[in-house]
């Protein structure tokens, strides 16, 4: 069988999935409720910068460091 990923719009779909997988129609794998954090965030806080660090290492990566 194959998997694919869906986007829920509402209870209501959601509801009818769940009625799917009751009937051995389909599978429900997982529910994913976390919100997704920024990537700037994950990077800024494995390098150990702080914001206004990170955005100055930017500038200086595209090269621009005349606007600091």
């Amino acid at each position: 069988m194959d998997t694919v990923l869906l986007q829920i719009k509402n209870d209501k779909a959601y509801k009818l999935i769940q009625d799917f997988e009751a009937l051995s129609i389909v599978k429900i794998l997982g529910k994913d409720n976390k919100p997704k954090e920024n990537l700037h965030k994950r990077f800024r806080s494995f390098l150990n910068l702080t914001d206004e660090e990170f955005q100055q290492s930017v500038i200086d990566g595209r090269g621009n460091s005349n606007n600091s």
